[in-house]
């Protein structure tokens, strides 16, 4: 006995030292990947969660208050929203406390940087604590979710845009044959690829004798809005160039294909409703995986883009002279704490905040589908509309961003 409780307390002590290791070792440079970490980690812990913590939810008499028991789905609906809530809170509470950071001179600085282990128990506090809160406030955070999934759909069409506009402005600069080839190449293979998609697209989606009027008007005016990207952006009034308009283009033939494919697979109009029964658990988690991937990056990108939020205004480093002489080492170091901040801290935040219930209605079929389509990630009649919706918002923005120079000669945009 006495040694089972010795080898316990070594087990504890070298887990802790390692996690104190971890978190040390972690840079100015490795923030962000750890805070993708984190991010990463609360996407497993829901996803286990819908798995395996049903029947323990069922036994607790303050989530389990009705007077009939629900179906095993609204439990897993539950467990995935009160994860995502307290994910929601402890990146909401951070993009709080780091409104107005302008330099690394900023104690908030070091806050968003570094004290690693006391914000992971912070962050697994909260997460626990969310499966004491009433079921009212669940209720209400579901409900808010779809509309934060909105806006976190919204940050990534205009970071999109904002991507292929640099990407188009970059190789121009170059003012070389090779690389105007190089465009002429990519929009080639995005067109090519965009017809394509939709051959396939109306062999799926729209089977011979059924009705399928929604899916095939979905797919034409996606076309349509193809063949308008390319009027538009080769106007002489708007000088556009093609890249940038075969790059939305395939994108939002893509946005078709993600929001048809996400019809319940009972549904006689979507083709891949064959494969229903033979949905595998290693399929699930590549979806998952997916969907990691898109929000993380997503989160990244936002947080470092100039476009949608610069960091605020700050005294550009080395403006002021010091009073008393510095050595090297102590003026670097002072040069190093008055340099601005490369990015919005708060912003960065917010980005997590949104992503966190994008994920949680990604997990949940926007929590109003999982009864129809069992364990099936993203499936449903809403996730169609906000895809198909996110399609036309993407086409609308980028047709702005042509003709709002020409309406708006005046202001830059």
């Amino acid at each position: 006995m006495w040694a089972a409780s010795c080898l316990a307390s070594c087990c504890a002590a070298c887990a802790c030292d390692a996690c104190r290791t971890v978190v040390s070792g972690i840079s100015r440079r490795s923030a962000r990947i750890a805070y993708c970490g984190l991010f990463a980690l609360s996407l497993i812990v829901s996803w286990i969660l819908r798995e395996v913590a049903a029947p323990l939810m069922e036994k607790l008499p303050w989530i389990n208050h009705f007077h009939k028991t629900p179906n095993r789905e609204w439990f897993e609906t539950d467990a995935v929203l009160r994860v995502s809530l307290g994910n929601f809170l402890f990146f909401t509470i951070l993009s709080f406390l780091m409104i107005g950071v302008k330099n690394q001179r900023d104690p908030r600085d070091g806050l968003h940087h570094g004290g690693w282990m006391m914000k992971v128990i912070c962050w697994f506090i909260l997460v626990i604590l969310m499966f004491f809160v009433p079921n009212e406030i669940i209720s209400f955070y579901e409900t808010i979710s779809k509309f934060g999934s909105g806006l976190f759909l919204l940050v990534q069409v205009v970071l999109l845009l904002d991507f292929v506009h640099g990407w188009n402005d970059k190789w121009v600069g170059y003012d070389e044959q090779f690389w105007y080839v190089a465009l002429f190449v990519v929009s080639l293979v995005c067109y090519l690829g965009t017809l394509g998609f939709s051959g396939l697209l109306f062999h799926w989606f729209t089977p011979s004798g059924q009705d399928c009027g929604l899916n095939t008007f979905f797919i034409v005016m996606t076309l349509i809005v193809v063949l308008l990207f390319a009027i538009v952006a080769l106007h002489p009034a708007v000088g556009g160039s093609i890249l940038p308009a075969s790059v939305i283009s395939l994108y939002c033939m893509y946005l078709c294909y993600s929001g048809l494919a996400s019809e319940p697979r009972d549904y006689e109009c979507n083709g891949l409703h064959k494969h229903s029964k033979a949905i595998s658990t290693g399929t699930l988690t590549f979806g998952l995986l997916t969907t990691v991937l898109s929000v993380v990056y997503s989160a990244v990108r936002a947080g470092s883009s100039t476009t949608l939020l610069s960091p605020p205004s700050s005294p550009r480093a080395g403006a002021g002279k010091s009073l008393l002489p510095l050595d090297k080492a102590d003026e670097q170091e002072e040069k190093d704490k008055n340099k601005p901040v490369t990015y919005s801290y708060a912003f960065f935040h917010i980005i997590f905040s949104l992503a966190s219930m994008y994920s949680a209605m990604l997990l949940t079929g926007w929590s109003t589908s999982v009864g129809e389509s069992g364990k099936l990630v993203d499936v449903g009649w809403p996730s169609v509309w906000v895809r198909i919706i996110t399609g036309w918002a993407t086409a609308g923005l980028y047709l702005w961003s042509l003709i709002a120079p020409i309406l708006f000669p005046e202001r830059e945009f």
